[in-house]
């Protein structure tokens, strides 16, 4: 027979509201059983080699930068913490590790006073379960007594417990996985039940260790507890992973979850964005307010774009959203939900006016040999497979007629995006930037591809497609964006992101204006603004660039469960679904149809509006 139980490293919420991403089978026990062998004991008995401890001790580091604990739901505690404290845990009354680990209720009132006899000159903050302080569930103090007790703190938050065990200077449990946390962290824990990671020479017992029980290292302990017992699930494959894996998309998930307040106030989202505003800021409860008067003072409010709001109190944090550089297999302005954004606390990357967290990023940045390998690597996926902002369009190789002559792509913008109003001093209209580019090239073979949403009607793109023709040798309106650059010599661009995507595969770039990629060293800048070139005086690397606006800028959301992912897994699922449409005949969506287009965008106002009305 087999038992089953929860691993230590459990989800991301809470038991009831998520299966567990680990488990452990024991078919000797199980490791909260004191009583009997467990097959951990077994295999904490083992030595390792020095493979297997440089592994154990690199997943210790690993799982304190993550700053991770079995369940990862709830924020670290924010409130003032005494400056020298010892952390007592409670649990629950009937808990089945206190039975099974040789504990009572009398364990929990020694552990308190020998936490409060060992440290004369410490308080001692009591952590205990939240539902003990609602009244839903039994603990083991009496807290109304307790509260007498000057040298007691009573804190019954639910509050993730990293930061309680980092500042503390020891830990007392009974058989709370916390004392395995606290020794993953290096501290002092004093057991006063048997837990598994007691009785090896660890930990300060209370108790006797079982005679089979003898002496090992901190190293044996994590490799057999996190590496070697539990069996860990992929939430992104969905199939069996190492420990490392699952790690690293928790810490993702935390980081992200907790970058922002737990509220926060949005205004001027239309009813479409609303879902995946909140998707994006999953970890935070979103507000959404049509007067922004309504923001409290002091909250964080998120627009989009540029938008102002007016009425928005002076102290309000404004963070604006923006799609990412990465963003949908189809164009926004279709009702197509985006798969990455950008959350900017300083400006938007867009706007050279101002900073932006972007160009912090990519102006101080130090950047490591890992980050650089793997923005190697995005860079080199994202060639190998097309792919670009929209990705609706089909790649082919360019067939045209340039006999030789030098091959100059001009990219169309929206010319009242705001990236033009605010970047573009002198060229600031495509035909201005049709017009500058011939003037350079006299000779050359100009083609002028317009912009995909002036192409498929949904916004206006400042002269006709007849004009570009009479100042263009060939106007392109089918080819992907990524074939024309790769046929091109050299691009021009005011601000477009293709020009980024002609970076990546090694092209020429000439700008007219200030894009966020402008600046660093990588282009031809013909009309740099003083004030941001002040701001951008560090030279780039190309890697360096696409660490800084792929890797750190952005947050990306993985298709399948909806969590934060990495840029290499929406690269991935962007490549898979352009090739699905590829597949089915069904990629062009600028041949797509005015009336299938506008039935689209009215079922997904309609199902916008009835997520709406179900989370108000």
């Amino acid at each position: 027979m087999r038992r089953i139980e929860d691993g230590f490293l459990r989800s991301l919420d809470l038991g009831k509201r998520t299966p567990p991403l680990s488990v452990v089978l024991d078919a000797d026990g199980i490791y909260y059983d004191a009583g009997r062998p467990s097959r951990l004991e077994t295999l904490i008995a083992v030595p390792l080699d020095e493979t297997a401890r440089a592994r154990a001790l690199a997943l210790q580091a690993a799982w304190c930068a993550a700053r991770v604990s079995k369940y990862n739901h709830a924020r670290e505690y924010a409130g003032d913490l005494p400056p020298r404290y010892v952390l007592v845990v409670d649990q629950t009354l009937g808990d089945a590790s206190i039975t099974y680990g040789k504990a009572d209720t009398a364990s929990f009132r020694r552990m308190l006073e020998a936490a409060l006899a060992d440290n004369p000159g410490c308080c001692v903050l009591l952590k205990v379960h939240p539902d003990v302080l609602a009244g839903f569930r039994k603990g083991h103090f009496d807290l109304a007594a307790l509260a007498g007790n000057p040298r007691v703190r009573v804190l019954a938050e639910d509050v993730h417990p990293v930061r309680l065990i980092e500042e503390a200077e020891a830990l007392y449990v009974v058989t709370s996985q916390m004392g395995f946390e606290g020794l993953l962290w290096g501290k002092p824990v004093h057991c006063f039940g048997m837990p598994f990671y007691a009785g090896w020479g660890l930990t300060t017992d209370a108790l006797p260790a079982p005679a089979r029980r003898g002496g090992a290292s901190l190293a044996q302990l994590i490799h057999a507890a996190l590496i070697e017992y539990p069996r860990y699930l992929d939430p992104e494959g969905g199939g069996l992973c190492e420990v490392e894996t699952l790690l690293a998309w928790m810490a993702r998930q935390r980081r992200l979850r907790t970058q922002f307040p737990a509220q926060v106030w949005a205004h001027g989202f239309s009813l479409w964005k609303r879902p995946f505003v909140r998707a994006f800021l999953q970890g935070s409860a979103v507000h959404f307010v049509k007067d922004a008067s309504r923001v409290p003072g002091g909250a964080t409010c998120v627009l989009w774009g540029r938008r102002e709001a007016a009425g928005l109190p002076a102290t309000v944090q404004v963070v604006r959203m923006e799609d990412g550089f990465l963003r949908s297999v189809g164009l926004g302005s279709d009702f197509i939900p985006p798969r990455s954004l950008v959350l900017d606390s300083r400006g938007i990357y867009f706007d050279p006016s101002r900073p932006s967290n972007l160009e912090d990023i990519l102006a101080r940045a130090h950047f490591s040999s890992a980050e650089l390998e793997e923005a190697r690597r995005v860079r080199e996926a994202i060639v190998a497979n097309g792919l670009t902002k929209y990705n609706l369009e089909p790649l082919a190789p360019a067939r045209w007629p340039a006999a030789g002559r030098e091959v100059v792509l001009v990219l169309g913008q929206v010319e009242d995006d705001a990236s033009i109003r605010f970047g573009c001093p002198a060229v600031n209209t495509n035909a201005g930037l049709l017009d500058a580019a011939r003037a350079r090239h006299p000779g050359a073979f100009v083609v002028y591809k317009p912009h995909p949403d002036v192409m498929s009607g949904n916004r206006a793109g400042g002269f006709s497609l007849a004009q570009a023709a009479r100042l263009a040798d060939h106007v392109e309106h089918r080819l992907s964006v990524v074939s024309c650059i790769e046929a091109c010599d050299v691009l021009h661009v005011m601000t477009s992101l293709a020009g980024f995507d002609a970076l990546l595969r090694g092209k020429r770039v000439v700008v007219h204006g200030q894009p966020f990629y402008a600046g660093w060293g990588l282009t031809e800048d013909l009309s740099p603004l003083p004030e941001v070139s002040a701001r951008r005086g560090r030279r780039l690397l190309l890697d360096e660039l696409v660490a800084g606006a792929l890797l750190r800028y952005p947050r990306y959301l993985a298709a399948t469960q909806g969590s934060f992912t990495a840029c290499a897994t929406v690269i991935a699922e962007l490549a898979a679904a352009r090739q699905a449409l590829v597949a089915r005949g069904r990629l062009d969506g600028l041949r797509d149809g005015c009336v299938r287009r506008q039935w689209r965008k009215a079922r997904l106002w309609l199902l916008a509006g009835l997520q709406s009305c179900r989370t108000r």
